[in-house]
């Protein structure tokens, strides 16, 4: 966000400087964190369940902040700063965003969807960087207050951004579009996540489906050719529709290979002259993701060679499949979040990764969070593929127990710690080990127990 003054900052959000300067100026953007706290920053003291920023502006003036954004202030004036006071600070946060969305002249991907946001993303971004600047989500701000700070952080000279948009509930794609106002949009696919709380994969859909419904009429919206929800989705967007996969659809991946820990393809663009991928992450469901990408790459102006390169230099966040050698053995860190759909994924994954010499395909898996009444026939799915592609289970911990009940000879630890000492004896080099649970599972403490690196 431009250098703006405090007065400039109230004009923006309704109001009128309560306290303090208006003359202040705010030259580091916004933060909610007095620990990250930038000098010259706006400091929004946002409310929540376990949280009241309030209690943490002086330590925000302290810190350097020139403007508070507050929903009560009765403090004296602070020197060098301005006081701002609205009646919902989060609202004025996602207003401001709002307002400097519209101040940026860029395409938008807006990247949705119950698995692979952040890898999708990560590929993306990853293309775009050869020819912009790219404003992209980082880590998980992806939710009603991640968003506007993405917005936020995004400098005047950006030439393309990619952003993710979460949720948990019912209601929260929308706000979400709203603020960034993408051209362009990706579904990543439509699974059980957070079926909890929507209670359906058509309630799911219908959420994400906001997405698509705010593209406009120039816009695309980007599908897998087998999204059994494509349909769907075609009939709730002014936007061209354009699906890809494996094989099939406007964007494909031809001639795929799977490799130790890559995947090899042929980029295959209607219209377009065909190039070659060696794409730095195992798994068909990434090939996908990657295809995704590539055609919103290709929509904002990128040839397929530039897509190829890109891709091929994917750097993806941790947590997401990231293969590490330890020892002689290959671990797996998929340890982000999981649901059923990303469960699947990754177990054929693993099962696609080549052993020798007598060695084991072995899934360390944690419970899968939000999944309500659907939890045990879920967890017992997942235990029975495993079983099917001959993988050894290690489940962790409360609520994983029908995942090694329905897994062959699948085994049950109740503590990070008997889980972590049974793999340090019985895993040998040659070894295949993949570690993957919700993020209240903590799966990676065990990996990181068992397996410890410098």
């Amino acid at each position: 966000m431009r250098t703006i003054t405090v007065s400039q900052l109230a004009e923006i959000l309704g109001t009128s400087v309560a306290a303090g300067s208006g003359e202040a100026r705010v030259s580091s953007g916004v933060s909610t964190d007095t620990r990250t706290l930038p000098v010259g920053s706006a400091f929004f003291a946002l409310r929540g369940e376990r949280f009241d920023g309030h209690r943490f502006t002086d330590v925000a003036l302290n810190a350097g902040a020139t403007a508070l954004v507050v929903d009560q202030w009765e403090g004296e004036a602070p020197e060098n700063a301005g006081v701002v006071v609205v009646p919902d600070t989060l609202a004025a946060l996602q207003r401001l965003a709002f307002w400097w969305r519209s101040q940026l002249d860029i395409p938008v991907i807006g990247i949705t969807g119950s698995n692979g946001k952040t890898s999708t993303k990560d590929f993306a971004a990853s293309i775009l960087s050869r020819h912009f600047k790219v404003s992209a989500t980082k880590g998980n701000l992806n939710n009603h207050i991640g968003v506007p700070l993405t917005v936020l952080s995004t400098a005047e000279d950006t030439g393309a951004a990619v952003w993710e948009m979460g949720m948990n509930h019912s209601g929260e794609i929308a706000p979400l579009c709203e603020i960034a106002r993408p051209k362009f949009g990706i579904i990543t696919n439509i699974g059980t996540a957070h079926i909890e709380y929507l209670g359906s994969r058509e309630g799911i859909a219908e959420e994400k489906g906001m997405l698509a419904r705010s593209l406009p009429s120039d816009g695309t919206l980007f599908l897998p050719a087998g999204c059994d929800f494509y349909e769907y989705f075609r009939q709730r967007t002014k936007a061209h529709v354009i699906p890809v996969g494996n094989g099939r659809g406007l964007i494909r991946a031809e001639n795929l290979e799977l490799g130790d820990g890559s995947s090899r393809f042929k980029l295959v663009i209607e219209g377009e002259a065909p190039a070659d991928v060696l794409l730095p992450v195992a798994g068909r469901h990434m090939v996908t993701n990657a295809l995704l990408a590539a055609g919103a790459a290709w929509k904002v102006g990128l040839s397929p060679e530039e897509i190829a390169a890109g891709l091929s230099a994917t750097v993806l966040t941790g947590g997401r499949l990231r293969r590490i050698e330890w020892n002689g053995i290959t671990l797996f860190d998929d340890t982000y979040n999981a649901n059923p759909e990303s469960m699947a994924a990754a177990l054929e994954t693993l099962a696609d990764t080549p052993v020798v010499n007598g060695a084991r395909r072995i899934a360390v898996l944690g419970r899968m969070a939000e999944q309500g009444e659907h939890a045990p026939a879920a967890h017992r799915r997942t235990g029975e593929l495993a079983a099917r592609r001959g993988i050894t289970v290690i489940a962790v911990g409360d609520g994983a127990e029908e995942i090694a009940g329905a897994a062959e000879n699948g085994r049950h630890f109740r503590d990070v710690e008997s889980a972590a000492g049974w793999l340090s004896s019985a895993c040998h080099p040659g070894d295949v080990v993949l570690f993957k649970g919700s993020r209240s599972a903590a799966i990676e403490r065990v990996m990181n127990s068992a397996f410890p690196r410098p």
